[in-house]
């Protein structure tokens, strides 16, 4: 898929301008929805990976892509830390029992892939734990596309610089504050240590049947585009899009009648007023 790119769309900065990258956002969801029709009628199963760097807008990318999906067809799987008896199971266990059945995609905000990250850099698995990872993992990733799973994983990559920036504007900002956690913190402390994690992690398990696509993820509009546009292209799909339908004309109410409104409770109206009737 081709997006054309006038330089008049595109301010001072190389960025590219609010109006133009929501004309091609728009026309990206709509590509989506021919997706969703197209998974769920072929009975695909498709798997879409997602890491990267913290605050590199992994989930930005997801909400775009499941803005205007069905979630009974599309989801999102963020796991969070493991229960006591999870860490009793296989490692790839709990990710097993998230997979796709046929006519489902799920998007994966973080993976199995926080043991050769997160659980490496911070010491949350042994030596022995993270070897048998980098060993197991190309094996188990060649299993699920041998049985007909689309799996694509991106990664995507900030700049310590713009990584910096982004922490500083949750900082300041309550409504993101949230986002700061404890364990982005000392990540935003260990740089050097996650890049060599992932260079470790790239050289066992970028696979010729589930390579790893990076993402420039520098500028959020520019990574949004290119994420969802690359992705719609790693699966052949027809527009499958049902045509409008005539609505049926609504019953007669008969001899129906509303109990009082008053007997109801309503939301204090704040904005607006109450309608007072239906």
């Amino acid at each position: 898929m081709t997006i054309d790119r006038p330089a008049d769309h595109y301010d001072d900065d190389g960025v590219l301008k609010k109006k133009h990258y929501k004309r091609e956002l728009k026309r990206l969801q709509e590509e989506l929805v021919k997706l969703q029709y197209w998974v769920r009628d072929q009975g695909l199963r498709v798997v879409v990976v997602f890491e990267g760097r913290d605050a590199a807008g992994k989930g930005g990318v997801i909400k775009r892509i499941t803005r205007r999906l069905n979630p009974r067809v599309v989801r999102v799987v963020a796991l969070g830390k493991p229960t006591d008896r999870e860490q009793g199971q296989w490692y790839f266990q709990r990710y097993v029992e998230q997979l796709p059945s046929e006519g489902e995609m799920v998007l994966f905000d973080r993976s199995w892939y926080n043991r050769a990250g997160v659980e490496r850099v911070m010491d949350f698995c042994t030596d022995e734990e993270y070897e048998r990872f980098l060993e197991e993992c190309p094996r188990f990733e060649r299993m699920l596309v041998r049985d007909g799973i689309v799996l694509v994983k991106y990664w995507f990559s900030i700049s310590d610089e713009e990584q910096e920036r982004r922490f500083q504007k949750r900082n300041e900002d309550p409504k993101r504050r949230w986002k700061l956690s404890p364990m982005d913190l000392e990540a935003r402390a260990r740089w050097e240590e996650y890049s060599k994690a992932k260079d470790e992690m790239f050289a066992h398990t970028d696979i010729p049947e589930a390579p790893w696509y990076v993402v420039h993820a520098d500028v959020k509009r520019h990574a949004r585009l290119n994420c969802i546009s690359h992705l719609l292209d790693q699966i052949e799909y027809e527009d499958l899009t049902p045509d409008p339908i005539e609505l049926p004309a609504r019953e007669d109410r008969g001899e129906y009648e509303r109990p009082p409104i008053d007997d109801q409770d309503w939301v204090e109206a704040r904005f607006g007023e109450n309608p007072g009737a239906e």
